[in-house]
């Protein structure tokens, strides 16, 4: 790991304000993989939620709930930490100028601040460890490396199942078309934990909210999060309106990325959120965003290309070139626009 910023860290500044009412609450989508159902009813589902939203939340998951309360005391853990042994523990790095670690305010390198704090790890398909043994580490982060490895290879396998169902409930001949991609030995693969630390003037009257993660879409094939109990998680309607995502720590949300968006043809949708701070609470999230392959070529599947009139609404790319397109822009910007095919 290494501390994304150089030197010693400044202290979180405050991004600027923003509406400070909270949107109404969004209907969120559920899919239950515990079986409750046929399995062609929950394949069905998932593509629902994929063309409205872009975003559903999962239950009968399977992933041990002690499991999830040990992943989420760690996490209070390590941000408990002062701020020396936080960067200290990120710099245990994996090689020099890794983009993991780490960070605080800074989101990427092109001027984007949040209220967070952060570690972005690294995650390869071929091994389960998100975090590398190497340097000297404190007892504390070596747990919550140990406790991040055992939820790595757990959450992978919901996420895998996550993909079957999308692949069975679009018709696709080809059932691993998206599962292939995300557990490849080379997937590129990431896994996030943010700390939204309380809202520093909650005890004022009107203090309005803060901007934690500002607006954006995620660029890879799926994103899978889950949080605490403290809200914050907004999304993108189809309207352009925005919508409160209530708390629920017993599940799972996924969010379809730019990559997945284009591998449908546009059927499913890349949903855009952010995160916003307001409350007296700490928020902390974990987020694993399967992503191919980098040189592989991603383009709309065929099969849903015919399906759309034989219209191919996105250009073939590598997604070391989306990647690299992707992080050359701020947050809120479109990056799927770069890829698109003229219209006829």
């Amino acid at each position: 790991m290494v501390v994304l910023a150089k030197g010693e860290l400044e202290q979180i500044a405050l991004p600027a304000a923003v509406q400070k009412a909270a949107p109404p609450l969004a209907d969120v989508p559920e899919v239950d993989l515990g079986g409750g159902g046929a399995r062609v009813d929950a394949a069905r589902a998932v593509v629902a939620a994929c063309e409205g939203h872009g975003f559903f939340k999962v239950t009968g998951h399977g992933v041990p709930a002690g499991l999830l309360a040990r992943v989420e005391a760690a996490a209070a853990a390590f941000f408990a930490m002062t701020q020396p042994e936080k960067e200290a523990a990120g710099a245990v790095a994996t090689a020099p100028g890794s983009p993991f670690g780490y960070g605080s305010k800074r989101i990427g390198s092109n001027g984007d601040l949040g209220w967070v704090e952060y570690l972005l790890l690294g995650v390869t398909a071929a091994a389960p460890a998100p975090l590398p043994a190497h340097g000297e580490a404190s007892p504390s982060y070596s747990s919550f490396r140990d406790i991040l490895n055992e939820y790595v290879v757990v959450v992978r396998a919901m996420i895998c199942e996550v993909l079957k169902l999308m692949a069975e409930g679009l018709g696709l001949k080809e059932k691993d078309a998206f599962v292939r991609l995300a557990s490849h030995e080379e997937s590129d693969s990431m896994l996030r934990v943010n700390h939204y630390p309380p809202h520093p003037e909650f005890k004022q009257q009107g203090h309005g909210r803060l901007t934690g993660f500002g607006e954006h879409t995620d660029p890879q094939i799926i994103s899978v999060l889950r949080s605490n109990d403290t809200s914050g998680l907004e999304i993108s309607l189809r309207d352009g309106s925005w919508a409160s995502v209530p708390p629920d720590r017993k599940s799972f949300f996924v969010n379809v990325g730019d990559v997945l968006q284009v591998l449908t043809n546009g059927r499913f949708r890349s949903v855009r959120h952010r995160v916003m701070v307001s409350s007296p609470r700490p928020r902390v999230s974990v987020i694993f965003f399967a992503g191919p392959p980098p040189r592989e070529r991603l383009a709309p599947l065929p099969w849903l290309v015919v399906e759309d009139g034989g219209r191919r609404r996105y250009r073939e790319f590598t997604w070391r070139e989306y990647k690299a397109s992707a992080y050359r822009t701020k947050l809120a910007e479109n990056r799927l626009c770069h890829f698109e095919t003229e219209a006829d």
